[in-house]
Formats: C-alpha cells, sequence, structure tokens
C-alpha cells in the first residue's frame, strides 16, 4: 500500500504559515487506473464538500481546514510550502494531501488538468494568502484544525493515521 507514498514536512518561510507537525502526504498513482473514483472514495471516507477544477495559479492556503487534492486528469507542476518550497510534478491519479496551512499554487498544466477536491467533514475552505495582517490569527486556526477520523484515500487505515497520528 505505501510504495507510492511520499511525505514533505515544510517550514513556515514567513509568508506562508504550512504546518509545523504534520507532513504533506503525495500518494502518487493511487487511482490511475480508475481516476472517475477519485470523488466516491473520499466521500465515502467523510472527505466531502468536493469540487472538481483546477488549481489557482497564486499562493494561498486555508487556515480552518485540511485540503485533499486527486488528479482525475491531465498533469501538473504545483509549487507548495511558498516560493522556496517543493516543485512537485502530479498526473492523472495522483492524491496531495495538504494540512491546513499548507501554501499551494499552480505552476503549468496540461490543457486538460482536473482535480477532485474535499474537506474533512465538509468543512467550508476559507481563502488565506501572503497577508501579514492574518498571520497570528491564521497561525492560531490551524493549531486548532483536528485531525480527521479516516485516510481520504484508504479510510480506517492509511498513511494519513500514521503520519498525522504518530
Amino acid at each position: 500500500m505505501n510504495s507510492g507514498i511520499q511525505t514533505i514536512l515544510l517550514k513556515d518561510d514567513g509568508q506562508m504559515p504550512n504546518n509545523q507537525n504534520l507532513p504533506v502526504i503525495i500518494y502518487k498513482a493511487v487511482f490511475k487506473e480508475e481516476p472517475g473514483e477519485i470523488e466516491a472514495a473520499f466521500n465515502r471516507h467523510q472527505w466531502t464538500g468536493s469540487w472538481t477544477g483546477g488549481v489557482y495559479d497564486y499562493h494561498h492556503y486555508h487556515s480552518n481546514t485540511h485540503e485533499v487534492l486527486g488528479v482525475k486528469a491531465g498533469q501538473a507542476t504545483v509549487l507548495i510550502g511558498g516560493d522556496q518550497g517543493e516543485h512537485l510534478e502530479i498526473s492523472q491519479g495522483d492524491v496531495i494531501l495538504l494540512p491546513a496551512g499548507t501554501g499551494h499554487k499552480k505552476i503549468e498544466s496540461s490543457p486538460d488538468f482536473e482535480v477532485v477536491g474535499a474537506y474533512p467533514g465538509g468543512t467550508s475552505p476559507n481563502m488565506k494568502k501572503k497577508d501579514p495582517s492574518d498571520r497570528v490569527q491564521a497561525l492560531e486556526e490551524i493549531k486548532n484544525v483536528p485531525i480527521p477520523q479516516m485516510d481520504p484515500v484508504y479510510g480506517e487505515e492509511g498513511p494519513m493515521l500514521a503520519e498525522w497520528r504518530g
């Protein structure tokens, strides 16, 4: 199960708070054969409020919820963690789990690039950008986001439970 799993722990870069305690989890090719199953899997594992679309081409993060993105079609390069963060090459079937506070933006993508996004318990995400006036409140909110009961891909088992609950 975990052979295609990568984790990246990002540091606060002064503009993007990221998450000091919870790593980003990348599930490579987990839905490669059945990209149409991404949304159903997320919903089945209580990651709801799902939507289909792209990834914004500017740095942003959510301080009130975690976010999962499953690549339904195409491929893209996304930057996580802010300007000095990590470039990720993602393609159909990949899933990225972003803990609350993780900065992310699309750098480039194929014309058919499409993701399914969802949130634990269907939480409605806020939208935060590089704004120093939001920072103190955002850091407090990030600390208080609960760890979900289920991994968005595997449910009651899976890397999120091992990595985020320790």
